[in-house]
């Protein structure tokens, strides 16, 4: 398990290779550099748990809901 999941708490890396044959020291620098690349993606990509709304949305009223139209004429008087 790289350093960049043991502090992050993210599951561990699993590679396999599917051609070439790289050593264990390439392999484990290609493993460092692409868990350091999702771990600093995952802590951009993530939204903030408290966006502020827009003064459109605090002001801006609902939408109103569809018609039933299996009511027919008569269905708004009851």
């Amino acid at each position: 398990m790289s350093d960049a999941s043991a502090n992050t708490g993210l599951p561990p890396v699993v590679a396999e290779v599917v051609r070439g044959t790289p050593t264990e020291e390439e392999l484990a620098a290609a493993i460092v550099v692409v868990s350091e690349a999702y771990v600093r993606e995952v802590a951009e990509a993530t939204a903030p748990d408290h966006a502020p709304r827009s003064r459109w949305e605090l002001s801006a009223r609902g939408l109103r809901t569809p018609l039933n139209r299996a009511a027919g004429w008569n269905g708004f008087t009851g």
